[in-house]
């Protein structure tokens, strides 16, 4: 009978474990500018609660946009915020919000490869706009060579690379242009996809990287951490303080102080051509898109779970991947609002 007693203890025992252990599956799907961060953090955070996996697609912000909106994931990422028409959309489809909530700061460069320069390359807001609006056509343009003395350009056309899909990294770009450029906001504008006047397309930041290394006198602008684990050059920007920054840690963060002491409720906001002698111009804030209401209660727990820990213990992996920390202000703001998700 004991016997009998401690097998059946035993059974109900580990009924309970596997009942305890259910694990929870949550979908994510967006930006390609954070990834290496959220695969790092999904990663860490499956180690610290083996119950939940957090499964996600990098497929642009346009898809996460779009997915989120059609209900397909649990949460959507962007490096570009939802626009009013987008926010409006998913208010009517779903009866409720969905919020944006900020988790890293990042930096997009311009990375190019011309064979027999190697050095790092200088490029004023008039280059940029100039060599993407398809005006600035060779490598000897005095535009580029300008601010390049002592490097020796040669005269091959200028092999022009953008994103191909609906992109943050894109919208992040293209809102810099609108902001230095009268002529590209007005024929271009800023968008996660535009109509670009010249160049080839690559997806995902791993496609423009993938390009610009394999195409010889390229240009493209991708995530700093793409430039960086790829080992390709980028150069340094002219900033609204008529300095030339190189994106890193010190700079990327530099452009985000003035927004961090007044951002907005809603954090949509942009720091691109941000003031300052020490900040780099063409810097973001990417957000994850998360509904203001779950049907499912355990999800809704899970995800606000993941988000206290991002805020947290999260943010000390950032930096080793190239990304900087939010600042302080943001994180308190962001844990308030994080209690309107139901």
């Amino acid at each position: 009978m004991k016997r009998i007693t401690g097998i059946l203890l035993a059974v109900l025992g580990f009924a309970g474990i596997v009942w305890a252990d259910n694990p929870l599956s949550l979908t994510g799907a967006g930006a390609t500018f954070p990834y290496p961060m959220y695969s790092k953090w999904f990663s860490e955070y499956h180690k610290k609660d083996p119950n939940i996996q957090i499964n996600y697609q990098s497929i642009g912000s346009g898809g996460g946009i779009r997915q989120v909106t059609e209900g397909t994931v649990d949460f959507g990422a962007s490096d570009g915020p939802m626009t009013d028409e987008q926010l409006k959309a998913y208010q009517d489809k779903h009866g409720f919000a969905v919020l944006h909530f900020p988790t890293v700061l990042g930096g997009v460069v311009p990375t190019y490869n011309i064979p027999g320069v190697s050095g790092e390359l200088k490029f004023t807001p008039e280059a940029l706009a100039g060599i993407y609006l398809g005006k600035i056509t060779k490598w000897n343009d005095p535009a580029i060579t300008s601010p390049n003395s002592g490097v020796t350009l040669p005269g091959d056309d200028i092999v022009v690379i953008h994103r191909s899909d609906g992109s943050g990294t894109t919208y992040i770009w293209t809102d810099y242009l609108s902001k230095v450029s009268s002529e590209w906001k007005d024929k271009v504008g800023k968008n996660t996809s535009v109509n670009w006047p010249v160049g080839l397309g690559g997806k995902g930041n791993e496609g423009v990287s993938g390009l610009v290394k394999q195409t010889p006198s390229s240009v493209g602008y991708v995530e700093l951490i793409y430039a960086v684990q790829n080992s390709m050059p980028y150069g340094s920007v002219k900033n609204s303080s008529g300095v030339f920054v190189k994106a890193d840690l010190a700079s990327v963060t530099s452009a985000a102080a003035g927004a961090a002491k007044n951002m907005p409720a809603d954090f949509r906001v942009s720091i691109t051509d941000a003031s300052g002698k020490t900040a780099y111009p063409i810097s973001s804030f990417t957000w994850l898109l998360i509904p203001s209401k779950f049907p499912d209660a355990s999800k809704r727990d899970a995800v606000k779970a993941f988000v206290k820990w991002m805020l947290a213990d999260g943010q000390n992996y950032t930096e080793a991947l190239s990304y900087a920390k939010l600042p302080k202000e943001v994180v308190a703001k962001e844990l308030e609002a994080l209690n309107s998700v139901q």
